[in-house]
């Protein structure tokens, strides 16, 4: 409707004049789609009353920014859907960051997170722990799923984030699965792998391992006496599951579990985690593929299954930053050692609880855990 009563306007002026303005206007859009934007209604607009010079630039700029956050939005929806938004263990919608953020010289050091609350709550630890020692950080939460943020550090747009093994071991690195899972092996390979290809290495292993898992309601699993995996073979075919944006289709999730336990599910529905665990909770999906360290196992009622066949990888949460970080900030890398070690899985959990249940703010979680811990003063 807008563009139809602009081309219907038919005195002339000269469009150029606002070439300065469409540079910057450029300079503001983050997606192909919203400079082609520009391109094409610059050519519908040569044409326009002297009289509405004025009002009709304005509506562009209005026109421009609502299409540039259209495309945005369209693209991070997209994403969630489609695989590279993380969610727990892995996430992993695919892209880059395409500010350029600030460089390490300039003593601000960038931190990035995956879509989940342990992602925010761990990064910043990190953030609140060099901060504490006299840096500055930034920690841009939500920045995408494990390709996004593996991107972004590969080329210096972030200088750290929190990654997991099996993650690392299957995703970024490529590897087949092991015949038997061994979470020494899949750390040495991970760490050696990242090295090699790209220069990145581990800066601390954190302690704590969240897992991928297969959750259905409590109290089915209890009428059904189903208590593994391989419990749902016969269900599995008449059930919903409901998965994070990757688990579907990556070769350590579902295909996986197909391979090793000779069942499909009826159907899946990749959602984000938050809304992955509102569906099994409503009922919704039957199923889901939960996270071990996440506390709505508990709130919900649900039963996660043993993976009575070792189906899935070990995910260790690890700290990553690039080899030349490590060469250039030797002092930021003895801090990032101090949390070697020193969450595990039940202490996780409970961080996680204060932010699923209690609603508190994932800075002031990691604030009062490092000062639990002595690393931080209160």
């Amino acid at each position: 409707m807008f563009v139809r009563s602009l081309i219907s306007i038919s005195s002339e002026v000269d469009f150029n004049r606002y070439g300065g303005l469409i540079s910057i206007l450029r300079d503001r859009f983050y997606s192909v789609k919203s400079l082609i934007l520009i391109i094409l209604y610059g050519g519908i607009f040569i044409k326009i009353r002297m009289k509405l010079n004025i009002l009709v630039v304005f509506m562009l700029i209005a026109s421009l920014l609502a299409s540039g956050c259209a495309d945005n939005s369209a693209d991070e929806q997209e994403g969630e859907i489609e695989g590279e938004v993380e969610a727990g263990p892995g996430d992993g919608v695919e892209g880059e960051t395409d500010d350029e953020l600030a460089p390490v010289t300039s003593e601000t050091i960038v931190i990035g997170t995956k879509l989940f609350q342990e992602s925010y709550i761990t990064a910043h630890m990190i953030s609140l722990l060099l901060e504490d020692r006299g840096y500055n950080t930034d920690v841009k939460e939500n920045l995408g799923g494990t390709l996004v943020n593996y991107e972004a550090l590969k080329k210096g747009d972030i200088h750290s984030y929190v990654d997991y093994t099996g993650t690392i071991y299957s995703q970024i690195l490529k590897k087949p699965p092991l015949e038997k899972w061994d979470p020494e092996v899949v750390y040495e390979e991970s760490e050696q792998g990242l090295l090699e290809m790209d220069g990145i290495v581990i800066a601390a292993s954190l302690g704590f391992e969240n897992a991928y898992a297969i959750a259905v309601d409590g109290g089915w699993a209890e009428s059904n006496e189903v208590s593994t995996i391989s419990d749902l073979a016969s269900y599995a075919p008449d059930m919903e599951i409901g998965t994070d944006p990757e688990f579907a289709t990556r070769e350590d999730g579902l295909p996986q579990i197909d391979r090793i336990y000779g069942f499909t599910f009826k159907k899946y529905n990749p959602m984000v985690p938050g809304i992955m665990y509102e569906a099994i909770k409503n009922e919704e999906v039957d199923a889901i593929s939960a996270y071990t360290t996440d506390t709505r196992n508990d709130l919900y009622e649900l039963k996660v299954l043993e993976d009575d066949k070792n189906a899935l990888p070990p995910y260790d949460a690890v700290v990553l930053v690039s080899a030349e970080f490590e060469g250039e900030n030797p002092e930021v890398m003895a801090i990032l050692a101090e949390l070697d070690g020193r969450i595990d899985s039940d202490t996780m959990r409970q961080l996680n609880g204060e932010y699923d249940i209690e609603k508190r703010e994932a800075r002031d979680i990691a604030r009062d855990f490092l000062v639990e811990e002595g690393l931080i003063s209160g």
